[in-house]
């Protein structure tokens, strides 16, 4: 079998069961990006520095920091309440780069058995003892970390890594118990804000700073290219994490920087958010309007955030449910495996702050049809 081969026959067993993807350009009212506040169908006109290059000509390390960045890893540590931040080129890679650089092999970590693709691949790279505890199960963290602390090799650290909003199963971590946890058995905790940043807390900063944990938690990664409508990323974390990314993370050091043009990007995006405490409201408001008329239809659904999942089971029922609503003008996909556990294909559709209500109610009937029909 050749090399072409063996990817054709690959595709083709994709193309069998139901899961072979393909792009697309999109297509229909969107209720399937990460855009919650509604700001990707705007355009930011920058007053910051015109002349800034488009590209990023070389890494961080070498030609391609800029004092635009400085300023923004300021601005956004304010926000937090940060010591510190790093921007880096994406959520994938920030905490892909984060954990794999922190992590050592021999360290044990506690990881959300439902954790982003980047966090197992973070971890898959620094080959530590790793210990899955089930979603969101308390009891079972426990379990994983008493046992360890009695046995800890010295030098060994404990690390707990999860969400605070898990995106396919639209629910939060609990974080305050988790800290808990943590501080009781000597844990270090990193925690993933990819899908609450600009949604929770004051001024959109997150659920770590909505519950103040700020001073008790390690890390935590954000991401622009969702509720924010940025391009990049950022860590926030203390100074010295800080610097020993920048000279031990190869995502940081051996990667082409940002462009310095998208800094001001940034820096026109950080007061609107801050600002936009009724956008934040008519999202919650959103959400709760449409799982209520999903509620009235008899529609089950899964967690309480804006993403809301419809688990139907069966690839190809969730497939031609998608098809149905796409038909009817909604940009709405199926999700199956490997994204989401073996049976538990589902409809993800993710709820905007600009989403009229009317329109809600609307596609709460044409789920309904897409279900049923």
């Amino acid at each position: 079998m050749t090399l072409f081969d063996r990817w054709t026959e690959s595709l083709d067993g994709l193309k069998a069961q139901g899961r072979f993807r393909a792009l697309r350009l999109p297509r229909g009212i969107d209720f399937t990006s990460n855009d919650y506040l509604g700001y990707g169908n705007g355009r930011l006109r920058s007053p910051h520095q015109p002349e800034l290059a488009t590209t990023g000509l070389a890494s961080r390390l070498l030609r391609g920091h800029h004092p635009i960045w400085d300023e923004v890893e300021a601005s956004l540590a304010k926000w937090h309440r940060a010591e510190s931040v790093l921007v880096m080129n994406s959520g994938f890679t920030a905490n892909e780069g984060l954990i794999s650089t922190v992590v050592e092999p021999g360290d044990w970590v506690a990881s959300d058995e439902l954790n982003h693709a980047c966090i197992v691949e973070g971890l898959r790279i620094c080959r530590p003892r790793k210990f899955a505890f089930r979603h969101n199960d308390l009891q079972h963290l426990e379990d994983g970390l008493k046992s360890e602390s009695e046995k800890r090799p010295p030098g060994r650290e404990m690390f707990i890594i999860t969400e605070s909003v898990f995106s396919m199963d639209a629910d939060r971590a609990p974080l305050a118990q988790i800290v808990e946890l943590a501080e009781r058995y000597g844990a270090h905790v990193i925690v993933d804000e990819a899908h609450s940043t600009g949604c929770f807390g004051p001024a959109g900063s997150g659920v770590v700073d909505q519950l103040n944990l700020r001073s008790h938690v390690l890390a935590t990664v954000h991401t622009g290219g969702k509720a924010l409508g940025v391009t990049g990323a950022y860590v926030c974390c203390s100074p010295l994490l800080r610097d020993y990314l920048v000279n031990k993370c190869r995502h940081l050091i051996f990667t082409t920087a940002l462009p310095p043009a998208i800094g001001p990007w940034w820096l026109d995006m950080l007061p609107k958010v801050q600002g936009d405490d009724r956008g934040r409201q008519q999202l919650h408001e959103n959400t709760t309007h449409f799982r209520t008329a999903l509620a009235k239809r008899s529609i089950p659904t899964l967690g309480d955030t804006y993403v809301v999942p419809v688990v139907l089971g069966d690839d190809s029922r969730a497939v031609r449910a998608a098809t149905h609503l796409q038909e009817k003008g909604y940009d709405i996909r199926a999700i199956r495996p490997p994204s989401v556990p073996q049976g538990t294909a589902r409809l993800r559709i993710s709820i905007h702050a600009d989403h009229a209500p009317e329109l809600l109610d609307q596609l709460a009937d044409h789920v309904t049809e897409a279900i049923r029909g």
